[in-house]
């Protein structure tokens, strides 16, 4: 897995309670699990969160750090346009995405974000 330094003192991705909460829900069904945030079309603001060996990381994803015990990985293209931002993992209602393991427990992850402080 691709593993690119993060120059940040700040911690480039974290999580608010409720989404450590919802991680630990669903590591209770699946024990190794990791998230990536494509910045695709269909996934929009949502991050995914696949089994460990569901998803394979490519070569030009980054690794942003860790939340809530599971790898926080982000596409290249994605990486270059919030370098600057740091984001933060949060829970709301409603359906996660298709292939998502938050997908059918009425609520999902949301990506927010601020700028790191430089």
């Amino acid at each position: 897995m691709p593993d690119h330094p993060v120059k940040s003192m700040e911690p480039q991705v974290s999580a608010t309670p409720a989404a450590l909460e919802l991680i630990a829900e669903i590591r209770r069904d699946h024990p190794t699990i990791l998230f990536h945030q494509s910045g695709g079309c269909c996934d929009g603001s949502s991050p995914m969160c696949y089994p460990t060996d569901d998803f394979i990381i490519g070569d030009n994803d980054v690794l942003l750090g860790e939340i809530g015990g599971a790898p926080f990985y982000i596409s290249g293209l994605q990486y270059e346009a919030w370098k600057h931002t740091q984001l933060i993992i949060d829970v709301v209602p409603g359906r996660g995405g298709m292939f998502s393991l938050d997908n059918g427990r009425e609520k999902r992850f949301l990506t927010r974000s601020t700028v790191c402080a430089a």
